[in-house]
């Protein structure tokens, strides 16, 4: 039999070669200059919604990424298609448009515009890019959004550290689209190592990668999919932001702190229980959410460290119960395989992957019962969404390292 391993990286090894000839076709790029960057989808087993907040996050890359296959371009245009969104993204490197609503090209320009800020770009590149799933959850954005700074900083000769790429990124998000993140997809996307947890504290931008346990039993990661791929509702990312932002406003007041910035990681858990009746409504229930959380990070920490994860996936379950109830998100069909996957055996526990409002849910089950755990949770979630069963697979995958350029 095959290992997961092995087969993933053959997998990869024909994708590489296809993504190398597409870009040859397309653009005609010598193949001697040919190279492609691995950007890998994250998930984030607990640290749900609080990066934003400063808190800590816990992350892992795994071994599911966006591949972008490039070459220097003859000039400093660069010229981009992708093999999951049409059209072609077009522009020079002294003339980078503005942000377009609802276009890829959006990564790509934006990642000019932030690396210009501190660096020179007379080089521009021709790629080719494509990824697996974009269905939301997993930071197919964030991905992108890196591969293309690794690109781009490799044909003009430099050498950015990777702390450093993942400002970069969340500049992208931050400045250019206008979404108010924080760096755990970048940092998840770029430091994460194979079999191992990697702890981001999200305010000094210090991280931790911290192996699995010897005594750890084996464990797969199941991406279990809603077949959403549009919203039902909206998002509203950066009103809870705001309602996090208002909370801690609130509660620095409270305790006669400087404000600026105003993020609940300046408030203690005990300052917080001492004012949350100052608080209501959203405001209240975000900032909960928020002590629970940094609360479950550190207890998950210790409970990988001693290699326990029913401890760990009782967390997991835990966070996913906190994102509907306190920081509410979610939508029905993915509360329903939420549900599903938790009451399943061989589950040791599961959250959305993302907000939960499309896209997937994600586990930690048992290595041997991951083939029927992806099984069983396919047919319950069929019964209950035959509408959308048709693009809901559930996947088995692993761990890996974050990103770079093979």
């Amino acid at each position: 039999m095959i290992s997961a391993t092995l087969e993933q990286t053959m997998r990869d090894e024909t994708s590489v070669e296809s993504l190398r000839h597409e870009l040859v076709n397309r653009y005609g790029a010598p193949t001697s200059a040919v190279r492609v960057v691995r950007a890998p989808y994250r998930i984030c087993p607990l640290g749900a919604h609080i990066d934003h907040q400063l808190g800590p996050v816990c992350a892992m890359a795994i071994d599911q990424a966006v591949l972008t296959a490039y070459a220097p371009s003859a000039s400093n245009e660069v010229r981009l298609s992708s093999l999951d969104y049409p059209g072609e993204v077009r522009f020079r490197l002294d003339d980078v448009p503005d942000r377009q609503p609802g276009d890829w090209g959006n990564f790509p320009r934006g990642a000019v515009r932030v690396l210009q800020k501190n660096h020179d770009l007379g080089t521009g590149i021709c790629g080719v890019t494509a990824g697996r799933f974009s269905a939301g959850g997993l930071s197919s954005s964030a991905a992108v959004s890196v591969a293309l700074l690794l690109a781009l900083e490799d044909v003009n000769g430099l050498d950015v550290p990777r702390e450093e790429n993942i400002l970069l990124g969340q500049g992208i998000e931050n400045e250019y689209l206008g979404l108010h993140s924080g760096i755990l997809d970048q940092s998840a996307i770029l430091l994460s190592k194979q079999n191992h947890l990697t702890l981001i504290d999200c305010q000094s931008v210090q991280y931790r990668l911290i192996p699995s346990h010897p005594a750890m039993p084996p464990y797969s990661i199941l991406l279990a999919f809603s077949g959403l791929t549009k919203a039902l509702v909206g998002t509203d990312y950066n009103r809870r932001v705001a309602e996090c932002t208002e909370a801690a406003t609130i509660l620095l007041n409270a305790v006669g702190r400087d404000i600026d910035p105003a993020v609940l990681r300046r408030v203690s858990a005990d300052e917080h229980a001492d004012n949350q009746k100052l608080l209501t409504g959203a405001p209240a229930l975000r900032a909960a959410h928020f002590f629970s959380e940094v609360d479950r990070v550190t207890k998950g920490v210790e409970a990988w460290q001693q290699g326990d994860l029913e401890a760990f996936g009782h967390l997991m379950s835990d966070s996913g119960v906190s994102s509907i109830n306190n920081y509410e998100c979610g939508s029905p069909p993915l509360v329903d395989l939420y549900e599903i996957l938790i009451k399943t055996e061989g589950v040791y526990g599961a959250r959305f992957s993302g907000a939960g409002f499309r896209g997937c849910c994600v586990a930690l089950v048992q290595r041997d019962a991951g083939p029927d755990v992806a099984e069983h949770v396919r047919r319950e979630y069929a019964q209950r969404h035959p509408d959308l069963a048709h693009d809901a697979p559930a996947v088995l995958c692993h761990s890996d390292d974050g990103a770079r350029i093979l």
